[in-house]
């Protein structure tokens, strides 16, 4: 039954209760958690990345959490290996595996398939890279120029996409739209996903969003900060990681550029926004079946195993 069940993966945007709900379901069905988060990966940034908490961890196993150094980047090739892998493996240990994450590119990775031929050039990728370090904004604008399908589903602070967009357009003459698009023709599909989407009446998912900022502010999320700002001082390197979403505006609080009131609510402002872009990306995705959270939890977990069961592979 496990080896002919299609694979659970819940998408949804930050802040819709993603982990909670695959943590429920996983105890149901004995399963394992993979994540497929593009900021969740990292080491030491356990809060600001809305991390499983040692107590979820403890209830339910969780794959490629808090593996990697902030410092390395991952590309989306490397991901699908990763999380086929550990398919591999929960499936070997007669658990079910349940996909959990909200990575737009990931996703579309593993459910379309990715051209390994992608072509890329380290120096140009490095001189893209140093131009956005010194304005990011000029390269914003100019993605927004030559892509503007492209522009719509990424945000400013995702240094890694928007670099990988203007190197593409830079090596092939394309826009990337239309690169990924060649890419995604003819390739297989090595997964066979059931995929649900958390979806939220938009101002709920804003009073979320406001709460779990909050939280994580409280809890020590600034600490954090120093900590990796204080490691990649002593080992002279940079933790590309840094540049996201909350991290960047807790650095600019620590240098002492802007207050708390205004760290606190740009970072909300900048995660609202890019909550509406996750959105935006999967709605463009194959999705199986659409959750209206609230308050009925538990009739949604029925259905949502319901239907797991009904969509197995005969």
């Amino acid at each position: 039954l496990i080896y002919r069940m299609r694979i659970l993966t819940i998408l949804g945007p930050t802040a819709s209760g993603k982990t909670s709900l695959a943590i429920k379901i996983a105890k149901l069905l004995d399963g394992e958690i993979i994540s497929l988060d593009s900021r969740q990966i990292y080491k030491g940034m356990e809060i600001g990345t809305a991390q499983p908490t040692e107590i979820e961890l403890s209830m339910i196993p969780h794959h490629l959490i808090g593996f990697r150094s902030p410092e390395y980047s991952i590309a989306a090739g490397e991901y699908v290996d990763l999380v086929t892998s550990k398919i591999k493996e929960v499936k070997m240990k007669e658990k079910i595996p349940i996909i959990c994450g909200g990575a737009g590119l990931y996703y579309r990775a593993l459910d379309k398939g990715i051209f390994r031929g992608s072509i890329s050039d380290l120096k140009v990728r490095e001189r893209i890279e140093r131009e956005y370090d010194y304005n990011s904004e000029i390269l914003y604008q100019k993605l927004e120029k030559i892509d503007p399908e492209y522009f719509r589903i990424v945000h400013i602070n995702n240094k890694k996409r928007l670099v990988r967009a203007l190197e593409i357009f830079e090596i092939t003459g394309k826009v990337p739209s239309e690169h990924f698009k060649k890419q995604q023709k003819g390739q297989k599909k090595e997964l066979d996903l059931f995929t649900i989407f958390l979806e939220w009446e938009r101002q709920a998912l804003i009073d979320r969003i406001e709460d779990r900022t909050k939280n994580m502010l409280n809890n020590g999320w600034i600490d954090e900060v120093k900590t990796l700002l204080q490691e990649q001082s002593n080992m002279n390197v940079s933790y590309t990681a840094l540049n996201s979403i909350g991290y960047s505006q807790i650095k600019e609080y620590l240098a002492g550029k802007i207050g708390y009131i205004e760290m606190e609510e740009d970072i909300i402002i900048k995660t609202r926004q890019f909550s509406r872009k996750q959105t935006q990306w999967f709605s463009k995705e194959s999705i199986n079946l659409i959750i209206e959270m609230g308050n009925m939890l538990d009739e949604n977990i029925s259905l949502i195993i319901s239907e797991l069961y009904q969509n197995i592979k005969r």
